[in-house]
């Protein structure tokens, strides 16, 4: 699939208008549903070649956030062969309690993957999670920038900020 295609793929599965309520708390006038965006196979095996772009030879995993960022770390991890881990949102209450499904060791290097980035405040936290386990975040890339504050956020809290769209790309003018 072309840049374009994608563009164009994206913008007609997942962008809606509308009053919105954002994670951040911020207000908008549209919505881009990356739940809509990302169970297309066709999307989603795009997204992953282009998540792959990003990934060095030091880069030892690939990372997600629990929910939108899960499907993103598959498709990445199947595009290259890396393994990848599931960051939580919170500790469940149950079973093993562990805020990372899958496999992080001190010392791993982590591309981690987003969707919409707005402010990056939840691609922040998983980044916390990650250097906490003593591991290092190469890169945080997302799929779309809102262009809302996360590139600064993300930048000022000392990682690596790309996306792979912006809503400029998609068109969207707000």
């Amino acid at each position: 699939m072309t840049r374009e295609e994608l563009i164009k793929r994206i913008k007609q599965t997942s962008y809606l208008e509308g009053d919105f309520t954002l994670r951040s708390g911020k207000k908008s006038k549209y919505y881009l549903d990356k739940y809509l965006f990302e169970t297309c196979p066709d999307i989603l095996e795009a997204l992953g070649k282009e998540f792959a772009k990003h990934l060095t030879d030091d880069v030892t995993l690939i990372a997600g956030a629990e929910l939108g960022g899960v499907a993103l770390a598959a498709a990445t991890a199947m595009h290259s062969g890396k393994n990848w881990i599931i960051v939580r949102n919170a500790k469940k209450g149950y079973g093993t309690g562990k805020m990372v499904e899958g496999v992080l060791k001190a010392g791993d290097v982590v591309l981690l993957v987003e969707d919409i980035a707005t402010t990056g405040g939840q691609v922040l936290e998983a980044a916390k999670v990650i250097t906490e386990a003593g591991a290092a975040v190469k890169k945080i890339v997302c799929v779309i920038d809102r262009k809302q504050g996360a590139g600064e956020n993300v930048t000022q809290a000392g990682y690596k900020f790309e996306s792979i769209l912006t809503k400029d790309d998609l068109g969207i003018k707000e």
